[in-house]
């Protein structure tokens, strides 16, 4: 998904000229403080501290794997984001003389921090970390601060990152022996 999104990005396709029609059409649909609310929510500031306490809790918890897992996946996060940025040099929605827009940089952080951290905590929290995901990318379209293939790029771009963690969870535990095995007691 991310190639075909890259590649009409690149060559000006189809689907990024319906991207661009779909993104004039959204921009300041709200008002623009509540769009910078949602766009907000992808800031360094306010998403890696949510990742931080959820690694601290993880670690406390003897998760220190799947912790360090969800560290590195963010720090993963410029090192994927800046290279196409400056590939693609797409200029953004409402300042069409600068470049380096695709993809959003903001919902990447903010995807693999509040996923990253409710993998940490609790499955059930992944409805909460979608939610602000979404809000996230949301706002940043409907601020104009990006086109909606920059935040579906990041969302494709970010998803394998996830599978860090989950992994590290389902193969960094010990095994059971049948001596911790009550039924085997």
């Amino acid at each position: 998904m991310l190639a075909v999104l890259t590649w009409q990005v690149l060559v000006e396709g189809p689907l990024a000229r319906l991207d661009e029609r779909v993104s004039r059409e959204l921009v300041d649909l709200v008002p623009r403080h509540v769009s910078e609310l949602g766009a907000d929510l992808g800031n360094m500031t306010a998403a890696l501290p949510v990742l931080a306490c959820a690694m601290a809790y993880a670690a406390w918890r003897g998760r220190r794997a799947q912790a360090l897992f969800a560290g590195l996946s963010m720090a993963l996060v410029p090192l994927l984001v800046i290279p196409l940025k400056e590939w693609t040099a797409r200029p953004g929605p409402l300042e069409p003389w600068a470049a380096g827009y695709y993809p959003s940089g903001h919902t990447a952080t903010a995807m693999v921090a509040y996923v990253g951290a409710a993998l940490l905590v609790s499955n059930r929290l992944l409805p909460v970390a979608a939610v602000l995901t979404t809000l996230t990318g949301t706002g940043l379209i409907l601020r104009g601060y990006h086109w909606p293939l920059d935040v579906l790029a990041s969302l494709a771009l970010c998803l394998p990152l996830l599978r860090w963690p989950v992994i590290a969870a389902r193969y960094g535990r010990p095994s059971r022996s049948a001596t911790d095995d009550p039924e085997q007691r």
